[in-house]
């Protein structure tokens, strides 16, 4: 998923840039509200209000008259007033500073889920195929027995045939959990995965990144 940062103070943004990509995300920092609505599209906006060049409510308009992006606004303005206006604008969720980053991730998941579309009809990659409102998987329109998790991994790994896909990301989107000691799991699945669906795709290991999945020739 990507993320625009929207924020000025440089300390807090690298923090929280380098807090986020250890989570999976693609992250893009801008420090002010004409860089923002010039930047390029984004699955979330995380926005702060105390801009430089112009007040990020006025921000948060105009982005929501343009596009459907989720919008989370991060503010040291704790007044009720201002968590009105702000929602009130179109922002998705209101957050505090300071806040602990759990709380923040957990509040993104949320608005991801509400944001993105319900998955509709096939997906086709080689001799592999994906019903993915029924949860079933094929190879050679042979029906895969797949677990829930495992289906999703397999429908993650799918989205964009050969781009890498991180590990932290199917941790946080499969697991909803970036602690390490899940990644014994996430591995054990994919050696199932590999298994059920012999050589329909490939899943290549890019060793210190993810993986990714790519047609047989």
């Amino acid at each position: 998923m990507r993320v625009l940062l929207v924020e000025d103070d440089r300390r807090f943004a690298a923090a929280l840039t380098a807090a986020l990509r250890r989570s999976g995300y693609d992250v893009d920092h801008v420090r002010t509200g004409a860089q923002a609505l010039a930047a390029a599209p984004c699955d979330l906006v995380l926005l702060d209000l105390g801009l430089p060049d112009e007040d990020g409510v006025d921000v948060c308009r105009r982005l929501r008259e343009r596009s459907d992006v989720g919008v989370i606004m991060l503010t040291a303005r704790s007044e009720e007033r201002d968590r009105v206006v702000g929602l009130r604008c179109g922002a998705d969720d209101y957050v505090v500073k300071p806040f602990g980053f759990a709380e923040l991730r957990a509040r993104m998941e949320a608005v991801l889920r509400r944001a993105r579309p319900r998955p509709a009809g096939a997906r086709i990659v080689g001799d592999l195929r994906l019903d993915l409102d029924r949860h079933q998987a094929y190879a050679r329109d042979e029906p895969i027995d797949l677990t829930r998790k495992e289906f999703e991994v397999l429908a993650i790994l799918t989205e964009q045939p050969g781009a890498v896909v991180r590990r932290e990301r199917l941790l946080t989107e499969v697991w909803r959990t970036s602690w390490p000691g899940t990644s014994h799991t996430l591995d054990v699945h994919l050696g199932t995965l590999r298994s059920k669906i012999g050589d329909a795709v490939r899943i290549q290991t890019v060793r210190g990144v993810g993986y990714r999945v790519v047609a047989e020739a």
